[in-house]
């Protein structure tokens, strides 16, 4: 183990919670990143966790769907006494490293948790970290570094405590891959059926595949090729099969109320082209999965699918 560690804030959606943990183990065995959760309650949207630098934090961040944003730690506590005395404290002993910081335009930004507050609460709130050593300009649009100032309270809304249960302050490193959930959003995919498997799903299993550049992906139940997107978008070549002749070929019903007819190219190679993944796509093809068509030594580097497989199947 390393001898050298910094902690971060680890801000998660609360969105399908039972994924969060699962995709966190499986990035980190991706990239091979040595790190400590110091959590006991994983459940809560904010982490700290201990990565060896700031690379790793990048790493991390740059195939989270869970994650929001990371951030370099540099005070928390569940008292406001306390965490302005370790924030204090924490500027106190790291001049050199805050000093290139000093001069930056900036923007600190204040997120409650569980409790709404006015914005001129918020500013209140900034208000108590004058201390802070900034000296640049404030820039609320492009700062050339951004901090955050968190409270808080609980997950429950029907018992929000007067006081928050944890405050964390940090500067920003980086955001996670939200923006790809709306970037493949089925709303707006060229071809869809009615088990069109959700993108944020469908990223979240890419991850827990540990799919990665140039690896040979197959889903052998593909449909309409929700997986084979999000492996492709994280830089996979990938293969389909399923054993529905009309699905694949586009000519079943369509799943959208306003559409009565299929268009001719709705295929699972549109959405592929449509994301900028046509070069990644390999094929589809027609085909039971008890009866392998594949020929013997070839291997894939993941499997993925959404269809349960027992002895009924």
């Amino acid at each position: 183990m390393t001898n050298s560690w910094k902690k971060y804030i680890l801000w998660f959606a609360q969105e399908h919670l039972d994924f969060r943990v699962a995709e966190f183990n499986s990035i980190v065995k991706l990239f091979g990143l040595k790190h400590r959760k110091l959590n006991k309650n994983l459940l809560k949207p904010f982490w700290i966790v201990e990565f060896v630098n700031d690379e790793a934090a990048h790493q991390f961040a740059s195939r989270s769907v869970t994650l929001r944003c990371i951030y370099e730690l540099w005070s928390h506590s569940d008292t406001y006494k306390n965490f302005h005395e370790k924030l204090r404290s924490h500027i106190g002993t790291s001049g050199n490293v805050l000093e290139p910081f000093t001069k930056c335009s900036f923007k600190i930004v204040v997120e409650t948790y569980n409790k709404h507050i006015s914005q001129k609460e918020k500013v209140e709130k900034i208000e108590t970290l004058d201390y802070l050593p900034f000296q640049g300009e404030v820039d609320l649009k492009t700062p050339e570094e951004e901090w955050c100032y968190i409270e808080f309270y609980g997950l429950d809304p029907m018992a929000v405590p007067k006081e928050p249960e944890d405050i964390l302050f940090g500067r920003l490193i980086a955001k996670g891959q939200r923006e790809l959930i709306k970037e493949l959003s089925l709303k707006k995919r060229k071809f869809i059926g009615n088990t069109s498997m959700d993108a944020q799903l469908s990223l979240l299993m890419a991850n827990q595949a540990l799919v990665k550049k140039f690896d040979l992906v197959l889903d052998p139940f593909v449909g309409t090729g929700s997986l084979l997107v999000s492996a492709a978008k994280f830089g996979g070549y990938v293969f389909g099969s399923d054993i529905d002749f009309m699905m694949l070929h586009g000519r079943s019903r369509p799943s959208r109320i306003t559409q009565k007819t299929r268009e001719k190219d709705e295929r699972v190679r549109s959405n592929l082209e449509q994301y900028g993944c046509g070069a990644r796509y390999m094929d589809v093809i027609i085909s039971d999965f008890s009866q392998p068509l594949w020929r013997d030594g070839l291997k894939f580097d993941s499997i993925i699918t959404d269809r349960k497989i027992d002895g009924n199947s």
